[in-house]
Formats: C-alpha cells, structure tokens, sequence
C-alpha cells in the first residue's frame, strides 16, 4: 500500500481547510440572508421618517460591508495560522542543530540573516540620518547655566537687529520697526543715544571695526553711516536670577499683554547721517562692513547686493544672480569675502580677494528660505532657514554641511560666538538655542511669562568682551535681552 509523502499531505490539509472555510462562508452567506430578511420584515413595523426603500438600500449596504469585515477576518486568521506554521518550522530547524557539528556556527548565522534582513536594511539606510537627528538631542551630564542679566526697554515697535561694539566703550545698539536704532548700556540697560535719521523700518544695525561709526539699513531703500559720542554711566548692581538651561523645565506659554515700558528718558538724538548710501529700487534689509572697514555691503530686496566705498559712497559692485529677495549679508571678520543668503533657498559666496576677479558660489542645501549666513573666525559659514535647520559648512569643501543641526521652529538671524565657537538659534516660537560647531545641542535659553521674549526671537548677538552679557538677543516683544551664559568646558568639548 502506497504512502503519502508529507509534502502531499500537508497540500491535502491545506485544500480541507480552504474547502471547510468556503463553506463556512456560504453558509455565512445564506444566515445573513435569512437574518436580512427578517431585519425587513421588522422594519416594516417600526415607526420611522425614512421611505422603507431608502430604508431597505442602506440595510442592503451595511449587509454587503458586514459581509466584507466577516471575509478579512476569515483571511486574517489563515493569515495568522500560516505565519505560526512557518514560526514553528523555523523554531524546529533551529532545534535540530546541536551537538559539535562544525557548520553550527554558519547555520546559525545563515538563519540570524534570514530573519533580520529588513531590520539590517533599516539600519543601514538611516544610520546615517538618525545619528545626524540624535546628536542634536545629545543628554549631557552637566547643565550650562544662563542668567538672564538686563532687559533692554524702550522701543515702541518690534526690533529686528542688534549688535554689539567692537571698540571702547562697550555699547549695544538695536534696529527697530519704529523707524529708530538706539544704542544702550550694557550695563545699566539705559538708551544712550537715539538715531532717527530714517524713514522706515531700520532693519539691520552694525558697528565699524574700529571707529565710532554706525552702519543701518532701512525700508526706505537706503543704508546710513552716522557717527556717534556717547558716555557710560555708572553701573548698578544685578540681581542674581540664574536659571539651569533645562530643557525639561516646562515654562508657561501664557502671553503676557505688551506694555508700551518706560521709554527712554531724555535719551539724546541724532537725525540725520553723515554718508547715506543710495542705489537699490527695494527695502534694504541688511548691510555690513568688509573687513578694514572702508567699503561696505547692502542687502535688499531688489535682489541685488550692493558694494559702496565708504569715503566717496560711491557704488563699486553689484552683486546680481540671486532669483528672489534678499534676506541677510555677512562678511568675513578677517578676509575680503562676503555671504548673502535669499528667499530663493541659496546662499552665494562672493569672492573679492583678488581685485581683478570677483568669484561667486552658489550653494543650495536648505529648501526653503536663507534667513542668514554668517562666516566664523576659521574656515566654516552657518547657515540658518525657515526649513528649521542649521547648517555648518567648510569654506574648503562646500559641496555638502559636515553638520546639520534639525530644530522644531523656523530660524532667524544667527551668530557664532568667535571664542567658544557656540552657535546661538533664534527661533519664530520664542526660544533661544545654543549648540556647538557639530551640532550637539548645549543649552536653551530660560522662557517662561516672567522672563525671556513673549515673542519671535529675531536675532543673536555674541559678545566677546568682559562683559556682564555675553549675549543677546532681540525680538517681536518690542525688548532686548542681555544674557550671561556659562558653558562648562565639559560641554565644549563634547
């Protein structure tokens, strides 16, 4: 008498179980007929607004997906008995190895293959991108800490800039939408000096590298040079109002209502400039002197880039190619090289090295808009984006970041502090982040509804002196925020 091979009979135990599951399905079938029609038959003597055919189509409908469901859930559990046959044969095959067989190691690793093969495929297409995402949410064992020191009052409409001296006496000047830029003690928080020599917004503030001079670009398409004498007070003791950059403290959202604060009182006042630069057909959104300080640079949204002699004001350059409108420029501390960032996703590096070639590089790595650019002490440009991310580029190779740092907010003016090489992040949801040059993520700054902005954070500003503030920052809250930030050198390191 002929035997049944196992493979024979396992296709015969399939073949019942899909007969029996045919059947179950009829019989399914004609039970929901015979429930369905009894379902009408009591419809009809039930009491409703609907016509008992509109009645009758939706029972019909809700039949048909009942039937659907009942289907999926006879193929799931086929499904389900398939998948713990093949569990139980893998688990039995791996039973049958044993003893000291010298293939025990390769059979082992042949079947670890066969069964992790999509989670090595996962790990070897997003290694590189989820290490680049959980570096910047590094835990560090120390905490930097961040004491808010002095709030800077005074300005009637959002400020857009600010900026820090580069020569005794130490002050810091603001750029407002409300036409003005005043410059502040550091110390004692009060206006100095007031310039209203504009007639729009003022944009942009920078100082001269080595002269008491003030560089401002404004909606009124112009840019301003105007000179400035001011005499520090005597500072007051701070309170201490240190506070961990924990980014685990949950602060209250809660806007407070914006007072109009105690403006500056008889704060002096300048009206109009010494050199007023003229030649864009847009709002000049930015400008910054090169290095030496006897030419400048303008941005605007003309789409151009605009290179001045200081002395003569004249227009020596300028700079066309970008597709839409300028956000932001930045020169280079030490060489002749200056960076503008666009609405049109790229950042362009020009090149005035050598004055009888003015090169320009195009570099696309954001997808949105270039809110700034700015070049650090060595061979490195950051750039920040409305695509919330930073990135940290070599001037060597600027093919690709070496980092990129991916945030939850869009980001605005950046800056680089040129001693401890830490990148400060102003964000559109009122944060201030700092992190370092690989894009591990150091500290953030305290907000809650009694200290920090109530707004977006505009813009950064590092300063490099001994100082009380070693940084600030500026937003929509119509106020200036001197911080003193105390990074462990631990955290630097890493």
């Amino acid at each position: 008498m002929p035997v049944e091979s196992g493979s024979s009979a396992s296709s015969r135990q399939a073949k019942q179980k899909r007969k029996s599951h045919s059947l179950s399905i009829r019989r399914t079938n004609s039970t929901e007929q015979e429930r369905t029609g009894l379902q009408r038959e009591m419809l009809e003597g039930q009491d409703s607004k609907l016509p008992l055919s509109l009645r009758s189509n939706l029972l019909d409908l809700f039949g048909q997906i009942e039937r659907e469901f009942e289907n999926l859930y006879i193929e799931n559990i086929e499904l389900r008995r398939e998948i713990e046959t093949l569990n139980d044969r893998l688990t039995a095959e791996g039973q049958t190895i044993d003893g000291g067989d010298f293939t025990k190691g390769a059979l082992k690793a042949k079947a670890s293959h066969s069964t992790s093969q999509l989670s090595q495929k996962l790990k070897t297409t997003y290694k590189a991108s989820t290490s680049k995402i959980v570096s910047s949410f590094k835990a560090t064992t120390s905490r930097a800490v961040c004491q808010l020191v002095k709030e800077y009052v005074g300005h009637r409409d959002g400020i857009w800039d600010l900026s820090v001296t580069r020569t005794q006496p130490m002050v810091l000047g603001t750029a407002s939408a409300d036409h003005s830029a005043m410059l502040w003690s550091i110390e004692t928080g009060k206006c100095l000096l007031k310039y209203l020599g504009h007639a729009g917004s003022v944009n942009s503030i920078k100082f001269h590298p080595t002269e008491q001079m003030a560089l401002t670009a404004s909606g009124d398409q112009t840019a301003h040079i105007w000179r400035y004498t001011v005499q520090l007070p005597t500072p007051q003791p701070v309170a201490d109002i240190s506070t961990p950059c924990d980014d685990d403290i949950d602060f209250s959202d809660k806007d407070e209502a914006d007072g109009d604060g105690d403006g500056p009182n008889e704060c002096p006042s300048i009206r109009v400039s010494s050199t007023t630069l003229r030649s864009h057909q847009g709002v000049v959104i930015a400008a910054d002197w090169l290095v030496g300080g006897k030419q400048v640079v303008t941005a605007s949204w003309d789409r151009a880039a605009n290179l001045y002699d200081v002395e003569t004001s004249e227009l020596v350059h300028s700079l066309t190619g970008h597709d839409q409108e300028l956000t932001h420029c930045c020169t280079h501390p030490t060489q002749r090289l200056v960076v503008t960032s666009s609405r049109d996703t790229t950042f362009r590096l020009w090149d005035f090295r050598d004055p009888s070639i003015h090169s320009v590089n195009v570099f696309q790595g954001h997808t949105d808009t270039v809110t700034s650019a700015v070049f650090t002490v060595g061979d490195n440009v950051v750039s920040g984006s409305d695509d919330r991310t930073v990135k940290v580029w070599d001037l060597k190779n600027m093919r690709s970041p070496i980092a990129t740092i991916r945030t939850d907010s869009a980001v605005n003016r950046i800056s680089v502090s040129v001693n401890q090489r830490i990148i400060a992040l102003p964000h559109d949801n009122r944060q201030v982040r700092l992190f370092d040059m690989s894009g591990v993520r150091l500290a953030r700054l305290p907000r809650s509804n009694r200290q920090g902005h109530r707004r977006m954070v505009c813009c950064s500003a590092w300063c490099e002196e001994n100082s009380s503030c070693n940084l600030f920052s500026c937003g929509f809250d119509r106020q200036a925020i001197g911080w003193n930030i105390n990074i462990p050198a631990l955290l630097q390191e890493k």
